[in-house]
């Protein structure tokens, strides 16, 4: 049974370098920190292992991925385990010579890995080259069983498509989570950025209110350079935050610098919201199947 009360944690975290070690602990002193605070269930950013290497197109950094279970899976399983914790983490992960994925890796108060979930949507964009790395996954939208209820976990690229929330909260999602790592390009206007951030937030605010659960979301901050001379490198803009199953913001990170939020769910109230707004039960699933396809010629 999932509890009438949830206390979630985020970590927003810059990134130096791709000392794995380093950056491990780092998030390890977060999460001690939140687990302190009472959270039960903790988010860690997207790639959270290392740098943001996906601004330049590069064989060399398949060396950062490893395979699942591994040294990072043990390393992250044991906290979890030591302060009694669920723990969602993302992975560049080694599935096979050749074969990499954007994989997030559920702990459920244990070392044993309770889920995990394979990027679906991956992009390709400038400072953006994911699709040279990542092969798209293969698991679906399915949510993970945890001693806090089901999760619904995506990851970044997934957050602009509501297909994936909606069909995390059919399969009984008590709550989606977004590690993600988005950030301006710097040639970018000061009026383009903040459009850019309003609908990142203004996008993840709505598959709460659609799918009436609360949403979850870590971005990384600080600035990343390029590899690639003449690039302008990643400016990451934080802002890491908790929405309600209404879309209200529960708390907010600044854009920059390394913190944590904590916030108390009433879980409850969730169930009343889906009785006073019920979308599923009036939703026209005879009139949809067109949504099957990729476009309407």
């Amino acid at each position: 049974m999932r509890p009438a009360k949830l206390k979630v944690g985020l970590v927003q975290q810059a990134v130096a370098d791709n000392d794995k070690a380093t950056n491990w602990n780092k998030s390890a002193e977060q999460i001690a920190k939140l687990a302190a605070e009472g959270c039960e269930c903790i988010l860690l950013q997207e790639l959270h292992s290392t740098l943001y290497f996906c601004q330049q197109e590069d064989t060399d950094a398949f060396d950062l991925a490893e395979p699942i279970p591994g040294p990072a899976t043990e390393f992250f399983g044991e906290l979890a385990e030591k302060h009694n914790i669920v723990l969602v983490t993302s992975l560049f992960e080694k599935r096979g010579s050749g074969l990499y994925h954007n994989t997030a890796v559920v702990f459920d108060r244990s070392k044993e890995i309770a889920g995990k979930y394979r990027k679906m949507h991956i992009p390709d964009d400038p400072g953006f080259y994911e699709k040279f790395y990542f092969t798209p996954g293969d698991m679906g939208f399915t949510p993970i069983e945890t001693s806090v209820g089901k999760l619904g976990v995506l990851v970044c690229w997934d957050q602009w498509y509501p297909e994936a929330a909606r069909l995390m909260a059919m399969a009984g999602a008590d709550l989606l989570f977004y590690p993600t790592a988005i950030g301006w390009d710097l040639t970018d206007t000061e009026e383009e950025r903040t459009r850019q951030h309003g609908a990142w937030e203004t996008i993840q605010r709505s598959h709460a209110v659609a799918n009436s659960v609360p949403v979850i979301v870590a971005n990384r901050t600080g600035f990343e350079a390029s590899p690639v001379e003449g690039d302008p490198g990643i400016q990451f803009w934080g802002q890491s935050f908790v929405a309600g199953p209404q879309g209200e913001i529960l708390a907010k990170a600044e854009a920059e610098g390394e913190t944590t939020l904590t916030v108390e769910l009433d879980m409850e109230r969730t169930e009343k919201v889906k009785r006073i707004w019920p979308y599923f039960r009036d939703r026209r699933i005879d009139a949809y199947d067109e949504l099957t396809k990729r476009w309407r010629d």
